[in-house]
């Protein structure tokens, strides 16, 4: 049985969660993306702390490595990187995107609607002006297109809408909405958190699929440019 400690700081909404296989033993959450280097540490804490456990009960650290907020994915990986080193525990890498298709699913099932199983999932996250970091899923997880960087417009899912359904989500989704007006569109609101990430955690420990603790880096999508004054 699988003790994972699972940070998400991706996004604008951060969460940490303690997880035993299947179940959950705890959550925290905060939606103050400024304060999301502020958040972790004391939150791992507070979590560990009311569970009964110690970080060296844990038998591995999840975090999502990406895409998302620059800041926010140097502050979960660098908290997650920190505990493996410390306690000698693998580290296990997840993409947010695929965590956030994990939400999508988790919530049809809450909610007793079943996904049409040629449906695509289609999970955005807010990159700015009309740009997104998004992936497509298949109604089971399976990856069908990697995470990329795309400029939304009316036409560019034209093709796949007119023959197959298609849910978005995220903050992505919203610029979206607006602009597709076809029944093959679906929009779910759903807000992922670590305990979506500790469903996909806990099969990647199942099958030893761990990060090289020493190279592992967060997944970008785009470059970082920091634009520096000129000098006078």
């Amino acid at each position: 049985m699988a003790l994972l400690l699972n940070i998400d700081t991706a996004t604008e909404h951060a969460s940490v969660c303690l997880s035993k296989d299947d179940n959950l033993l705890g959550l925290i959450e905060s939606s103050e993306q400024k304060n999301h280097a502020s958040f972790v540490q004391p939150a791992i804490e507070k979590i560990i702390n009311e569970s009964g456990y110690s970080l060296k009960d844990l038998d591995a650290v999840a975090v999502t490595a990406g895409p998302g907020s620059y800041t926010g994915l140097r502050v979960g990986l660098a908290s997650a990187k920190g505990i493996c080193y410390a306690l000698d525990k693998p580290l296990i890498l997840k993409n947010t995107l695929e965590v956030m298709a994990e939400s999508i699913i988790q919530f049809y099932l809450l909610n007793n609607q079943p996904i049409d199983q040629a449906a695509f999932l289609l999970p955005m996250i807010d990159a700015r002006r009309m740009e997104v970091f998004t992936a497509m899923y298949s109604s089971s997880l399976e990856e069908v297109k990697p995470p990329y960087a795309l400029i939304l417009d009316t036409i560019y899912f034209e093709e796949l809408l007119s023959k197959s359904p298609v849910i978005f989500s995220g903050t992505g989704h919203l610029k979206l909405k607006p602009i597709i007006s076809t029944p093959n569109a679906s929009f779910c609101a759903v807000q992922h958190n670590a305990s979506n990430l500790a469903v996909l955690a806990n099969s990647s420990f199942n099958n030893k699929q761990f990060a090289d603790l020493a190279y592992c880096e967060p997944l970008y999508v785009k470059e970082f440019f920091s634009v520096s004054a000129k000098n006078k």
